[in-house]
């Protein structure tokens, strides 16, 4: 059911349309002039408001513009029994959803109405989507390395030069992206993820740039790729250093001319998309070892913003813990804790070899762990402490040999995907094994993600 605003000064119109859309199923509200729509939908609010042009008071093309300054959204129906293409022109410049000339067709009115609260209700879950993204990508912290790279990103974000972020793994490279394309001129347009690390060699250029049907075994029907998926919005080729050689070639002509072609097609397709790329490897020495493209990496590197590890920014650990410790309550609806100052002192201590990442997943355990709403002192260098003392015991506990061996290995292979958000690929590179053997041992040890 939606909230339908009626208004018009015409009472047999309001009264037939009250009655149409009701009998629909919808709350329908009513106001006989502009100023008092104007009235009821800032008292009440409405999903799909219905406009008369021509009223006493208030027009409703004044309406609209009015009703669409409000911070809450509508989608609006102009009717007018004297309609022009003038008046219809000035509707739709003016972001109206639809316009209705007199007499009004009722079957019409249920159609549009009916079509008006789906796009309401299409436009209000996007922006709640792109409100978590906001959310979820914020920058927190007021550190001069930070402040440095907001600095940056408010330059070269309205333009449109490719940006290559660098940095160790968890330090943010990801929300510097994010904030490079909120801050563009493309920011309404879709912001298209691609870790390239987590993709098979072999399914990276489909993912890329799209397959035909029949193109390979598994091909059953046709497929979009990021490219395609990022047109007139921005594309991020996060850990490109791990990208294949071959496909390295395909992505610098995409780049360069602007279009490809879908795996197993024939035409080319075009698009109109920005390229922002991240890695924590050291590309320049990729390249001397043959495994980057010297020429990609000049054309990706336009603009480059290296993102500290947290260590080198330790004072902004108080507003990420604070953060992350509110974000985590909220999403799993417990009591709003809060960090006691002796327990953000034992955080400012720690090393963060695993970074931002590492400190989230630190506060999401002190917020699990922790009794009472208070986390304290204790509690979070117990964190440290229990895990230390529990490898201890491995040392002091009588076991079989290939026992200990195991438990070790165990948390071991555990702490190295933790540190790492359990991305596979990554880990498996620290560790030295191929992905599948990873998968194997996983399995085989009875590792579980929290």
């Amino acid at each position: 059911m939606s909230k339908i605003l009626v208004v018009d000064d015409e009472e047999n119109i309001r009264k037939t349309l009250a009655e149409i859309l009701t009998d629909e199923g919808h709350d329908v509200m009513l106001a006989e002039d502009g100023e008092q729509g104007l009235r009821c939908f800032i008292e009440d609010g409405a999903d799909v408001v219905l406009v008369d042009i021509q009223m006493p008071k208030k027009d409703g093309l004044t309406l609209l513009t009015d009703l669409k300054g409000q911070a809450q959204y509508c989608e609006v129906v102009m009717i007018s029994g004297h309609g022009t293409i003038e008046s219809a022109v000035r509707a739709i410049k003016a972001s109206a959803y639809h316009f209705l000339q007199k007499p009004l067709s009722m079957i019409e009115v249920k159609q549009i109405v009916r079509h008006a609260a789906d796009a309401k209700k299409h436009r209000d879950e996007l922006r709640s989507f792109r409100q978590r993204d906001d959310e979820r990508y914020a920058m927190i912290g007021k550190s001069p390395a930070l402040q440095k790279i907001n600095s940056e990103i408010q330059k070269v974000a309205p333009t449109s030069g490719r940006v290559l972020i660098t940095g160790e793994s968890g330090t943010g490279k990801e929300l510097v992206a994010y904030a490079l394309h909120k801050n563009s001129a493309r920011a309404a347009g879709p912001f298209v993820k691609v870790n390239c690390a987590a993709i098979p060699q072999n399914l990276i250029e489909s993912e890329l740039f799209g397959h035909e049907k029949g193109s390979f075994t598994g091909a059953i029907s046709a497929k979009q790729g990021k490219f395609e998926c990022a047109d007139k919005g921005t594309l991020f080729l996060d850990e490109i250093g791990d990208m294949d050689f071959a496909t390295q070639t395909k992505v610098l002509r995409a780049i360069q001319e602007g279009e490809f072609e879908r795996v197993g097609g024939t035409k080319t397709i075009r698009v109109d998309v920005r390229i922002i790329a991240a890695t924590h490897r050291d590309l320049l020495k990729l390249i001397e070892e043959s495994k980057f493209r010297q020429d990609l990496y000049y054309r990706l590197n336009v603009v480059p913003i290296h993102v500290p590890p947290l260590a080198m920014r330790r004072e902004d650990v108080p507003a990420l813990a604070e953060y992350f410790l509110s974000v985590y309550c909220r999403e799993n609806g417990i009591t709003q804790k809060l960090l006691s100052q002796d327990a953000l002192a034992v955080l400012m201590s720690q090393p963060f070899p695993g970074n931002i990442r590492e400190l989230r997943n630190i506060v999401e355990r002190l917020a699990i762990m922790s009794a009472g709403n208070r986390i304290s002192g204790a509690d979070a260098a117990g964190i440290g402490e229990g895990a230390k003392n529990d490898s201890e015991s491995i040392f002091t506990k009588p076991m079989l040999l290939s026992a200990a061996q195991d438990e070790l290995e165990r948390r071991y292979v555990t702490t190295q995907l933790e540190l790492n958000n359990w991305d596979i690929p990554r880990t498996a590179e620290v560790l030295g094994l191929q992905r599948t053997n990873l998968h194997r041992k996983i399995s085989q040890l009875g590792i579980e993600k929290r």
